[in-house]
């Protein structure tokens, strides 16, 4: 227990130590070993300057022009606009969706200040059109870019091994009344203490994610039943929410993540340290943020149904939760807007309603009155409707957040490797960053990375610096049985031809050239791209040795002009 004590914050946080897996990123800029010489418009080394941070989606700088004296007795005018996106579910007193309420219905208040409603999105506006069919990640971003999508998360390391087993049983008999086409695209998740894998990519064909989940071999969860391994399961815990946000941030469209299991383990934060409950709350309103940013709502359904002995959990679970559920895991489902779901046996119709709510949800924006930049001050929102006996869903408020912070080859932050160290651990596809790639017909090892200019940020010229963005690129390589062989990570920075304006929106891809080193037992390679302005991540797939042809860019939000021609770095060789 105390040694679950003692790592309980850095888990929980992700902080995890994951230099050797990306000890590459600090020996290829450490000084007796330098690179090689870089072209003019690439360079690998520590991060020269950090470009203003792109805004996430929904919140977007924040409003106010009040002039800022410099010391040198100069002044400052800063304007930004940040636009709010709230999804919201109504229901009825018997729990019903109402799907009939207009723009006019809706009042919303931040802070106490009412906001005008600038667009309004009716219930059920973006559920795909019957005529497109979609099997994967690609195909949902290329054909339904902004289509609402469900992420069923199956917990097996919070969840005692009989409930797991009546959460797969519940979950098939819920998918077997659907139709053989689902209505809304579905994803099927699996997390255990040891590996997150993606059973099923997004699919509207029920019989294969029936399929996925027949065919999913559960580890048996001993550290549930032991009361063991407390702060790697909230390590775990926070770590899967964090990894699902950054991998499905690029697409726009509203995702209904279903966490079928506990959540968190049992705690007593009564016997822990002092500051151990803060320190999980600062950690849960921090999921929070990250899950806003990717407009995911969070539904919890426990699946142990009506506990007669929550104490099967724990003490600690009979104590803080005699009616079952796992009570700070439900304050994180609320704060995103979702809904909690436990203390019944008809599992199978709480994943129906909280599939249903995921494709009823009415989406407004508004710009918010207040101008306060105060990141320490919490923005409550309040979302009432012309209509007696109904309950509006949506999250609770939000705080302002500060961009990534500067990348530091020499020392880069453990959230950092973290971050990556998921992506590139994953199969889960990461469309944070919309990337391209293809190999050499007469050099399969080599590959071009092309990020879309959509998914960059090109810093502004100064006196001594051209414009230039700054990326990195995480390649991984797995053998046939995906067992980890090597893992290399750059740091790049592109600079922008001379030519191009010195201020002002920059429209420009970027490609990257990659030489894989030969290996007789790696077959497969990933591809990671973190770009260092905005903390989004993109990933590519490679089967090694197989040919990949050029592709035309996926193109979700069209340009109202075309790009301007890529900056094509020199290749990068693999040190």
């Amino acid at each position: 227990m105390s040694k679950s004590s003692l790592s309980l914050y850095a888990l929980a946080l992700g902080l995890a130590s994951l230099s050797s897996s990306f000890a590459s990123l600090q020996a290829q800029a450490a000084p007796q070993t330098p690179p090689p010489a870089a072209a003019p418009s690439q360079q690998i080394q520590a991060p020269v300057a950090t470009p203003a941070p792109a805004a996430a989606p929904g919140q977007v700088g924040a409003p106010g022009n009040q002039p800022v004296k410099n010391p040198d007795g100069t002044y400052t005018i800063r304007n930004n606009a940040r636009l709010v996106v709230l999804d919201m579910v109504v229901t009825d007193p018997k729990g019903k969706v109402v799907t009939d309420l207009k723009k006019e219905d809706f009042h919303v208040t931040e802070a106490g200040d009412p906001e005008n409603i600038l667009n309004f999105e009716v219930a059920g506006s973006r559920t795909p059109d019957p005529s497109i069919t979609i099997n994967s990640t690609a195909d949902l971003d290329r054909l339904a870019p902004r289509a609402p999508v469900n992420i069923i998360l199956l917990d097996e390391f919070n969840t005692r091994f009989e409930d797991e087993a009546f959460a797969r049983y519940s979950l098939k008999k819920f998918l077997e009344k659907q139709p053989d086409k689902l209505d809304t695209p579905t994803m099927l998740i699996a997390v255990d203490l040891q590996h997150f894998t993606v059973l099923h990519d997004y699919t509207q064909n029920k019989q294969e994610v029936i399929a996925a989940l027949d065919h999913h071999f559960v580890a048996y969860p001993w550290q549930v039943h032991q009361g063991a391994w407390l702060g790697e399961r909230y390590g775990t815990a926070f770590m899967t929410l964090r990894r699902v946000a950054e991998a499905v941030i690029g697409h726009p469209g509203h995702k209904n993540m279903i966490w079928i299991g506990r959540g968190f383990p049992a705690l007593n934060f009564a016997n822990q340290p002092i500051d151990t409950e803060n320190r999980v709350n600062n950690a849960v309103q921090e999921c929070v943020n990250v899950l806003r940013d990717a407009r995911v709502t969070l539904y919890t359904i426990d699946p142990a149904g009506l506990q007669v002995n929550p104490g099967v959990y724990g003490n600690a679970a009979a104590f803080n939760d005699p009616f079952g559920g796992e009570y700070q895991f439900n304050k994180l489902a609320k704060a995103t807007g979702g809904r909690t779901l436990y203390g019944r046996n008809d599992v199978d119709a709480e994943i129906g309603s909280a599939i249903q709510d995921g494709s009823n949800f009415y989406t407004l924006t508004y710009r918010p009155a207040g101008n306060s930049l105060d990141p320490q001050k919490f923005r409550k929102i309040k979302v009432t409707v012309d209509r007696p006996n109904v309950t509006v869903y949506t999250r609770e408020g939000y705080y302002l957040q500060r961009g990534p912070g500067r990348v530091n080859p020499l020392n880069p932050s453990r959230r950092l490797m973290a971050d990556l160290a998921s992506a590139d651990s994953s199969t889960m596809v990461y469309d944070g960053v919309p990337l391209t790639m293809w190999n050499l017909p007469n050099d399969p090892d080599t590959y071009r990375i092309r990020i879309d200019a959509r998914g960059l940020a090109w810093t502004y010229a100064t006196d001594t610096e051209p414009r230039h963005t700054e990326v990195i690129l995480a390649v991984t390589t797995f053998d046939k049985k995906g067992k980890q062989l090597s893992v290399v990570a750059k740091n790049v920075i592109a600079k922008a031809p001379s030519d191009v304006p010195p201020t002002g929106r920059l429209e420009r891809p970027l490609i990257i050239a990659y030489k894989v080193d030969h290996d007789a037992k790696a077959v497969r390679a990933r591809f990671v791209v973190r770009v260092t302005a905005s903390g989004r991540i993109g990933t590519a797939d490679a089967t090694l040795g197989q040919p990949i042809p050029e592709q035309t860019p996926i193109a979700s939000i069209p340009t109202p002009a075309p790009p301007t021609p890529p900056v094509t770095p020199a290749p990068t060789p693999n040190p």
